[in-house]
């Protein structure tokens, strides 16, 4: 095969689900790795379910994934133009070709006239009607009418379709790079609508005309599409393309957390994660939806998570680059039954990268969570605060979740501990503590370690008392980082204001029990 030339055609109607950015990311990885080219096309046909705004979401959701088509609206090309809606034209010339060679025809039926073909179907036991060879000439049909009949409906402007005309006692076979060889038997097959009455394509005419016209020649998408590739091969030989197929790869189907079923785009809503790479506002709050973005996801940890989405390298490594999974992916490589959404694994990637990355580079992304809280501190902090936090986080809110008291006073206690530690009569030794630690000079973590390691010696209460009402005490919880590295990032002055308003609230916590 020459180098690849792929697609990635969404259809601008709302909010770009998961699993098709995980097409695109293979799209882009096959162009890369071979020199090819990794074309955005929007399929937007269907001008009753266009969303204003949609394509620029679109846009904006590649690239911050980091994928930006090497031609598309916008990026330029030789192929263009890349929006379906503007090559109108194009559709009618081929559409009209099909019909001069007999591939296809017009169908007049009015959707009445459909309804009854439906409900006479069903009635006579056949709950699954086709508008195929076994009744297509019962129908109104330039196939059943006689030729003056049909010249004059045209003449006369009656609104009509065009359909495909699928022949009859033939397998029509295939060979997909994921799945294998896949056959259909022609009489399984409807004929399917090319051209709607208002003069639009679908799907099916249009995605072939345009993968011809554009020269694509690997066509990866969702196992969704693998029934319709059959209609799509009796398109490129009526065209007389047969022997030019572009090859296809057909990807399994992500699935809910449970393993049961295709995740859906309202999925994310209902188990409380996102499904869509940002955020999107529809016209209602049903249609508004959280993205990866929005959850605090770094773009590059939804990337890697997305490739494993029904691919494995085949090794234990689990951690690309974007350019380290396009030196290692492949197709072949591609399972065939469907993927599991892992939410928890999502978050795990995430991780990784939080954990890898440079405070400085951290603190950047972690500044417009603290400043919208009302705090504006210095970078030198917030990488000090981004250290200590990053291997005790998952998602960027997570930084502010459960590290606000480096920011701000201690919001709630945690109770047990104090219940069980917290001894009144020995508030006197704790004042003694505070009073150490506030006449420290070098306010650093290791000198305050050694202050209280000092204390807890001469006053043999032993570290189990003492360092649980000292971490409670300046950070409301048992967990955290090294309650030395806390004191010493929070301060001298607010870590004696802490501990005072501390043990007075802990006297009061004993005395209610």
């Amino acid at each position: 095969m020459d180098k690849p030339r792929v697609r990635f055609a969404p259809s601008p109607t709302g909010a770009l689900h998961i699993g098709g950015v995980r097409t695109a990311l293979y799209d882009y990885l096959i162009a890369k790795q071979q020199g090819g080219a990794f074309v955005l096309r929007i399929e937007d046909t269907d001008q009753t379910r266009y969303v204003p705004g949609a394509e620029d979401y679109i846009k904006e959701a590649l690239e911050w994934v980091g994928l930006v088509p090497d031609e598309g609206p916008g990026y330029g090309g030789a192929y263009g133009p890349y929006r379906q809606s503007e090559r109108k034209a194009i559709y009618k010339e081929y559409g009209e070709k099909l019909i001069a060679s007999g591939n296809a025809y017009y169908a007049f039926d009015t959707p009445e006239e459909l309804t009854a073909a439906r409900e006479a179907s069903k009635a006579a036991g056949n709950h699954s009607f086709k508008y195929g060879a076994a009744n297509r000439a019962k129908m109104r049909n330039s196939t059943s009418l006689p030729q003056a009949e049909v010249e004059q409906l045209l003449a006369d402007k009656t609104p009509y379709v065009i359909r495909l005309k699928v022949p009859t006692d033939q397998t029509i076979s295939f060979d997909d790079k994921i799945k294998g060889v896949v056959s259909f038997s022609s009489n399984e097959l409807d004929d399917k609508v090319m051209m709607k009455a208002d003069g639009m394509p679908t799907y099916h005419l249009a995605n072939v005309v345009d993968d011809r016209l554009m020269k694509i020649n690997l066509v990866i998408r969702g196992d969704e599409w693998l029934s319709s590739t059959p209609h799509h091969v009796l398109l490129y030989r009526a065209f007389g393309w047969g022997d030019e197929m572009p090859v296809f790869a057909h990807l399994p189907l992500i699935l809910k957390p449970s393993g049961k079923g295709k995740l859906s785009k309202r999925d994310g809503a209902k188990f409380g994660f996102p499904v869509f790479p940002l955020s999107w506002k529809g016209a209602t709050p049903e249609d508004s939806f959280d993205g990866f973005k929005d959850f605090g996801f770094d773009p590059a940890a939804v990337v890697n998570f997305l490739a494993f989405l029904g691919w494995n390298p085949g090794t234990e490594q689990e951690i690309f680059t974007l350019q380290g999974l396009v030196d290692a992916f492949s197709l072949e490589k591609v399972g065939k039954s469907g993927a599991r959404f892992d939410f928890e694994k999502a978050k795990w990637f995430n991780q990784q990268y939080l954990i890898a990355a440079d405070n400085g580079v951290l603190a950047k992304m972690v500044r417009p969570l603290i400043e919208k809280k009302g705090h504006n501190l210095s970078q030198v902090f917030l990488e000090k605060f981004c250290g200590l936090m990053k291997e005790r986080v998952m998602l960027l809110p997570e930084f502010w979740e459960k590290g606000y008291y480096f920011f701000e006073a201690v919001k709630e206690y945690e109770g047990k501990p104090i219940r069980k530690k917290w001894k009144p009569e020995r508030r006197a030794k704790f004042e003694t503590l505070r009073e150490s630690i506030k006449a420290i000079d070098n306010f650093e973590a290791d000198t305050i370690e050694t202050v209280v390691k000092a204390f807890v010696e001469e006053s043999e209460l032993g570290f189990g008392a003492v360092l649980p009402i000292l971490r409670i005490g300046v950070s409301g919880t048992m967990k955290g980082p090294s309650i030395y590295e806390i004191i010493a990032l929070v301060g001298k002055e607010e870590t004696d204001t802490r501990l005072a308003t501390a043990f007075d609230a802990f006297d009061e916590m004993k005395a209610a029990v």
